[in-house]
């Protein structure tokens, strides 16, 4: 049997690790067309894949990648905003550098995607627009004030164009995992080895639910995916 996402166009951001290159590996695997991009511009091995650099907090670049992913492939169906960043700690006593890059990686490169990628899915009579969020965009974290602020944002945001978009076709997915065991904020608040790594989700468990939402109906919207690991507290 052949997958939904059989030779649908899709563009992955923050693909060349963690839980990009688990949804990336996923979407080849049932069929569809992938570009990868990222500030390596790896692409995975992935047979016909296109791997493009692209520095999402560069809204130019992230242009460039998507005009060279249609350009490739023929068009785009899915574009998933997953480059993200964090640190923690207090929020007066974070370097400046992180704050600015968790909101210029986690919100405005999910703008910039959103931008460039909007016209071509609307162009394809529709399509699938995801964000991988957080919990943390649902709920607020003592320690995690600059994260939670670009997250809540990337939560809003998705959630104001599925009411834009809706009426073009085109379905917008907030993916919000709880705590995931990758190499996301080492040195930052997590290092390797630490003990809270050990009950968290692996990118893959988080891979799952990006292709649950994509092979959807598209008489069904999926507007917020929220799920933690089994041993993580539930908040609100």
């Amino acid at each position: 049997m052949s997958s939904v996402l059989q030779d649908r166009i899709a563009f992955v951001t923050g693909a060349s690790r963690g839980i990009g290159a688990a949804v990336a590996r996923r979407l080849h695997a049932a069929g569809a067309k992938v570009a990868l991009a990222s500030r390596s511009g790896d692409d995975l091995g992935l047979e016909g894949a296109l791997g493009v650099a692209c520095d999402v907090t560069d809204r130019g670049a992230v242009a460039s990648a998507v005009d060279a992913t249609v350009s490739q492939f023929g068009g785009l169906d899915i574009a998933v905003c997953n480059a993200g960043v964090g640190a923690y700690g207090d929020f007066v006593s974070l370097d400046w550098d992180k704050v600015e890059a968790m909101v210029d990686v986690n919100l405005m490169g999910t703008l910039h995607t959103a931008r460039a990628a909007i016209p071509h899915l609307v162009a394809r009579g529709g399509g699938d627009l995801l964000a991988v969020a957080s919990v943390a965009g649902l709920r607020a974290f003592p320690g995690e004030s600059v994260y939670n602020a670009s997250k809540f944002g990337q939560v809003g945001f998705i959630r104001s164009l599925d009411h834009e978009l809706r009426d073009h076709g085109v379905r917008c997915t907030n993916i919000c995992p709880g705590g995931v065991a990758t190499e996301f904020a080492f040195g930052d608040g997590r290092e390797p080895g630490m003990p809270e790594l050990d009950g968290m989700m692996s990118a893959e468990d988080v891979a799952d639910v990006v292709m649950f939402a994509l092979e959807r109906p598209r008489s069904v919207r999926l507007l917020t995916a929220s799920f933690r690991p089994a041993g993580e507290g539930s908040w609100g």
